[in-house]
């Protein structure tokens, strides 16, 4: 089995064991994806969760958040950890919305990555569940399940990105980046996977390897 191969394999498992392939963070409006997805570095979704419920009630738009308080943001916002360098994030990433944008997410990943805070996996968040375009939204959870099926290399989220997209079809690709999160979750768990219940053990290269091995 080639890479192509097990990456289409990968994607068909991966559809059926988990159908709803939606992103666990909670948003109405385009902006609070990107916000909420910057709040999510090295905290829980949960967490981000119940602190956008008050984060998003208060400022409704990009333009209220670009007018407000640099401490009011830090303190609505510091159980999510890293505060401070967020809340300026958040704040300069909205001024740039409304000065450049009439306050309007951009809809590429380079436009995204130019915003203050934005990495290329919030960038291409963003660009595949809000504007439905082909998408690899490479995390923890992806790079190391990737690595583990034989589909890519190393830790580079970049490199990662550019290693995938060939592998996988464009219009699945941003929803099997979230069943990657689902299956890091409840089976291909960090240090301790499950492998005789995994639903890619017959296209996991790791698996596969350990198995002759034995």
């Amino acid at each position: 089995m080639n890479q192509k191969e097990r990456a289409l394999l990968a994607v068909k498992l991966l559809k059926k064991e988990y159908p709803d392939a939606v992103c666990s963070l909670e948003y109405r409006k385009p902006h609070e994806l990107l916000i909420a997805t910057r709040l999510a570095a090295q905290c829980t979704d949960a967490r981000v969760n119940i602190v956008c419920k008050d984060l998003f009630s208060k400022y409704r738009t990009v333009k209220a958040f670009a007018n407000a308080e640099l401490s009011d943001i830090e303190n609505l916002i510091k159980s999510c950890g890293l505060y401070k360098t967020k809340a300026r994030d958040i704040l300069a990433m909205c001024r740039m919305l409304v000065d450049q944008y009439n306050g309007v997410l951009p809809d590429t990943v380079e436009e995204l990555t130019c915003l203050p805070g934005v990495g290329r996996k919030t960038a291409n968040l963003v660009v595949g569940d809000i504007f439905h375009k082909p998408a690899v939204v490479v995390d923890t959870h992806c790079i190391r399940i990737t690595n583990l099926l034989g589909l890519s290399e190393g830790k580079d989220a970049v490199k990662v990105e550019n290693q995938l997209r060939p592998l996988l079809p464009p219009e699945e690709s941003n929803d099997f980046c979230h069943r990657l999160v689902l299956h890091g979750r409840a089976v291909c768990v960090a240090r301790r996977p499950a492998c005789e219940r995994c639903v890619l053990k017959v296209c996991c290269k790791f698996y596969q390897e350990s198995q002759n091995q034995k």
